[in-house]
């Protein structure tokens, strides 16, 4: 008998890779992020580093949940497709993929560089931006093979940098911490200016991007409504570790001096600014042999992270643009899948050519300057995106909130978002007004994009803001699956029925979830706010109790609560909205639930937006006695 190939990204990645490809996209920008922020911030920039933390931290809860909720390709482009249209969705996923082309350029170019410390020759033309080139072109290669082999490789390069990073801060604070210097290296208004300091502000954001990477991956995680919020906090707790423990132990081992002139600087934005974390090993007071080995030991550490930074904005530009065609914002070709690896292979090959032209001018200040555009415009629909989901859908199912949530016009909304909201607008309009390269080429390349957008849509005669997926071919009449990507399991009252859901998880591919649809019904008669209060906790708990009994079995499963007037319709446009391959309903244990599963089973079998599977039932949904383990299929 066939098979039909699931569909989509294989789900093949944990909390290991989820952590390692962030961080290597996030750690990795204090490498060159350094020396271009401490060239402004001066005596300021741990603060600065600090300030920039604050809003990746509410970012970060924003991106957890979002990407709990939506554990599909995308990022902040699907949480605004979920929240306002596709208009709004594109524009955010359009500037994210600037961020992500930066991200493979920039980082792909200091690689060659920070190995300069064995190869003097490639830390110059045309050694960087031939070694930057390669770089590129074997992440490109290791991509379209799949991403089990490139998370492998994220982890074990991932947990050596992060570490060796902590050594590096616990060795300056025994061999050069001084914290008095540290105070009076700071002239507020005068080393650092007023306009300095804003200038380096707008600057610090580039070291924080790269959370949008999770979000991308989520589709291809296990258990993305438990794994995705783990990998965020632990990516937002090592990276606020490392960067201020990093920023503090480099102005004590290269603090801000004075010259003749009265021109005040530090040699983390002069001297060593392509190579800032060489410049504190250097200022260590090591000698010798020891010396020549620290240098060594931390250009090839570099090298790694900077090679996991490329590799994740390979991953994250891939499954960005996977997630825009499949959608209809890009054309089909950058949904095409490789026929043996199931990655999207022209995707990976298109946008590493972009980056590896990038890269061939060697102007690394206009990367970076540029770098932060895209991505604090993301940022800032993501927050107003998790915002507008609490207000228009209380009731859809969380498997994480963001903290700090308040009362407003009768919704919950999180002030981790409106805060984040605030702050990341607020930093993308300093990048726009104080940089002339984001003002030009990045409302260029916004403008370029909504154009080619909305031409595209005129083209398929479809209109820009409504939401349209890519048809897939229809399955040949009679064909059966021998497994499905996804079921949709509908639970009508407080009785669950465990082994139910374990038959449901047994005819599904062995990565696949189970959604367990709590639905309950609303009589015509009554207001749907009103008089509820006592069902919902009881919903709420059979959902618990649904939620822990699978866990205990291993069973993956995601839970939520809907309220409907008419139950089948309501399930039959959720597995339409869900793009269910299967609806797996039991009848089991439902006695007194007669009138409410027979015309909702019809409605369903009616309706069939999938494959439907009605256990202990015939064709109609009438109960069969004794038949309680024979599914009947439709």
């Amino acid at each position: 008998m066939a098979r039909l190939k699931t569909r989509g990204l294989r789900k093949t990645v944990g909390v290991p890779g989820l952590f390692a490809t962030a961080y290597g996209n996030v750690g990795s920008s204090i490498y060159y992020a350094l020396g271009l922020v401490a060239a402004h911030a001066l005596g300021l920039t741990p603060v600065v580093f600090l300030f920039a933390g604050g809003l990746f931290a509410l970012t970060a809860k924003t991106y957890a949940e979002g990407a709990a909720m939506f554990p599909e390709a995308g990022g902040s482009s699907s949480f605004a497709r979920h929240a306002f249209n596709e208009v709004v969705s594109f524009i955010a996923g359009w500037g994210l993929s600037l961020d992500y082309i930066l991200t493979i350029a920039i980082s792909a170019f200091f690689v060659p560089h920070y190995l300069a410390a064995f190869f003097p020759a490639l830390g110059h033309a045309p050694g960087d931006v031939i070694g930057g080139v390669a770089v590129i072109a074997l992440l490109a290669l290791v991509n379209i093979r799949g991403l089990g082999e490139s998370a492998n490789l994220n982890i074990a390069l991932a947990v050596l940098d992060l570490f060796t990073q902590a050594a590096l801060v616990v060795l300056g604070a025994v061999l050069v911490l001084h914290p008095s210097l540290l105070i009076d290296q700071v002239h507020l208004g005068v080393a650092p200016s007023y306009s300095q300091l804003i200038f380096a502000v707008s600057i610090s954001m580039l070291a924080y991007t790269g959370i949008e990477t999770v979000s991308n991956m989520a589709e291809e995680a296990r258990d993305p409504g438990e794994q995705v919020p783990k990998a965020v906090n632990l990516v937002l707790i090592a990276v606020l570790g490392i960067y201020a423990g990093i920023s503090v132990i480099a102005l004590s081992a290269l603090p801000v001096t004075q010259d003749a002139s009265g021109h005040y600087a530090t040699a983390l934005g002069t001297k060593y600014a392509d190579d800032p974390v060489l410049g504190i090993v250097s200022a260590l007071h090591l000698h010798g042999t020891l010396a020549t080995a620290a240098q060594y030991y931390v250009g090839a550490l570099a090298a790694t992270i900077l090679l996991i930074a490329t590799n994740a904005g390979m991953i994250g530009i891939s499954r960005l643009s996977w997630s825009l065609a499949e959608h209809r914002q890009l054309p089909g070709v950058f949904a095409k899948l490789h026929p043996r690896f199931d990655t999207p292979w022209f995707t990976i090959v298109f946008f590493a050519v972009i980056a590896a032209a990038l890269v061939l001018p060697g102007n690394t200040a206009f990367l970076g300057n540029l770098y932060s555009f895209g991505a604090m415009l993301s940022f800032t629909i993501a927050h107003l995106s998790i915002i507008a989901l609490r207000r228009r859908e209380p009731d859809r199912y969380r498997p994480y909130k963001a903290p700090w949530n308040v009362r407003w016009r009768g919704s919950e909304i999180p002030l981790t978002a409106a805060l984040g909201a605030l702050g990341t607008g607020a930093a993308f309009v300093s990048v726009v007004v104080l940089h002339t390269e984001a003002r030009v080429i990045g409302t260029a390349w916004i403008a370029a994009g909504l154009a080619g957008y909305l031409l595209y849509r005129r083209h398929l005669g479809i209109d820009p803001r409504v939401q349209q997926r890519v048809h897939r071919p229809q399955r040949p009449l009679g064909f059966l699956d021998l497994s499905y990507k996804s079921a949709l399991m509908p639970i009508f009252g407080p009785e669950i029925d465990p082994e139910a859901m374990y038959r449901a998880a047994a005819v599904v591919d062995p990565d696949a979830v189970v959604e367990a649809l709590y639905v309950l019904e609303v009589p015509r008669e009554q207001q749907l706010p009103e008089g509820f209060e006592q069902q919902e906790y009881e919903a709420r708990c059979a959902l618990d109790e649904a939620r822990l009994q699978a866990r205990a079995r291993g069973l993956k499963v995601r839970v939520r609560l809907i309220r409907a007037r008419n139950p089948g319709r309501a399930i039959v446009e959720e597995a339409i909205e869900r793009n269910s391959d299967l609806i797996y309903i039991s009848t089991e244990h439902a006695p007194s639930r007669e009138r409410l599963l027979s015309p909702t089973v019809r409605y369903i079998l009616a309706k069939r937006p999938c494959r439907v599977i009605v256990e202990g039932g015939d064709a109609d949904g009438a109960r069969q006695p004794g038949a309680a383990a024979t599914p009947a299929f439709a």
